[in-house]
């Protein structure tokens, strides 16, 4: 690496360093004020709150690093063009590519980064977190919290609905269980308050059973427990109770291949599901888009100008990101284009503009 890489290279470091710590304590005092109030009056102690945003600070650290590189990328390369630095380094026979190098080397990193932690770090943070905010602070069980919210399962001609997910007792309650025959028509219903893992099979107990012949009901009757085969894991309950946002990509597709297998339509969890790999580039795409701005920008702009367009900047790509993504969820775009196609767009930008610097 030459002096002048890495001249660049530790200038933009710091300024990143700088720019992401800022974001950082904005973002945790806003969220400070917005939460102290409310976990002082659910008796959470100073230790509980301090370890709750602790938990946070992972998830924190992806949504700030992109912005943080746009930022940085458009405050070096203005206080190098304020300087004279730049019109130094094109004498010493520093082209644009050389000189943009060692910033895009370092947003490729951040994004490597980035997607580390979303993937290894963010799920287990996450789940801290919430068990900090509802069992130590909010005081709920720590067996059920995490786990509320109707489960479904469908297996073959059976479909599973269940309320509530015990991970302690591995316990399931209120639980229908339907059994279709030809053309989705109801042959049997078996409600249940909870049912069991006994010897590798589930098993319902103190359920009522129905039984049906073309739609109408034939037969009613109780039954003390009652063995059902169907083939629903641990993993799977333990998948569902996690928000689908903050899943690992890894768990996350293989919830979708749980719902497709069961007939269920995937489509918003794919869109999720590719977005968890195009999201952690967002830093390589703000280096990409912020280098040909700060150039065009020159010596005669100041910094608040580069804050400035760095926020228009960042919220332009977040807001096209999240729209395209919406029409991803809802199957108007394919899951793998609406989820890479705003990095794409921002990096032909940033290419394009690059390419008419010279001119």
């Amino acid at each position: 690496m030459t002096v002048i890489s890495r001249y660049i290279l530790r200038t933009y470091l710091r300024m990143i360093l700088l720019c992401g710590s800022a974001f950082a304590a904005i973002y945790l005092t806003i969220d400070l004020l917005e939460k102290v109030g409310k976990f002082t009056r659910s008796g959470g102690t100073p230790m509980q709150i301090l370890l709750f945003f602790a938990c946070k600070l992972p998830e924190i650290a992806t949504q700030i690093i992109p912005l943080a590189v746009l930022m940085a990328t458009l405050l070096t390369l203005g206080s190098f063009s304020r300087n004279s630095e730049l019109i130094a380094m094109r004498s010493a026979g520093a082209g644009l590519v050389r000189i943009s190098m060692p910033l895009l080397s370092a947003a490729l990193l951040l994004s490597l980064t980035n997607l580390v932690l979303a993937e290894l770090v963010v799920p287990q943070s996450y789940e801290r977190m919430d068990y900090v905010e509802e069992v130590l602070i909010g005081k709920k069980s720590p067996t059920t919290f995490f786990r509320k919210g109707t489960i479904w399962f469908r297996e073959g001609d059976a479909i599973l609905k269940a309320m509530l997910f015990d991970a302690e007792t591995t316990t399931l309650k209120g639980v229908t269980l339907w059994r279709l025959g030809a053309g989705m028509q109801p042959e049997e219903r078996l409600d249940s308050p909870r049912g069991g893992l006994s010897e590798d099979r589930w098993v319902l107990y103190d359920l009522v059973q129905r039984t049906y012949s073309s739609g109408a009901l034939v037969k009613s009757s109780r039954l003390r427990e009652l063995p059902i085969p169907l083939k629903l894991s641990l993993s799977d309950l333990k998948v569902v109770g996690k928000r689908a946002e903050n899943m690992g990509f890894f768990d996350l597709r293989r919830y979708c291949k749980t719902l497709s297998d069961g007939g269920y339509d995937p489509s918003r969890y794919l869109t999720l599901l590719h977005a968890k790999l195009a999201a952690p580039f967002s830093p390589l795409v703000m280096a990409f888009i912020g280098i040909p701005f700060a150039l065009k920008s020159g010596r005669s702009k100041g910094p608040a100008i580069g804050i400035g367009l760095s926020l228009v900047i960042g919220l332009c790509f977040f807001i096209s990101n999240a729209f395209l993504i919406s029409f991803g969820n809802a199957g108007a775009l394919p899951p793998v284009v609406a989820a890479w196609a705003a990095n794409l767009l921002f990096i032909a930008a940033g290419i394009w503009l690059g390419l008419t610097l010279d001119q």
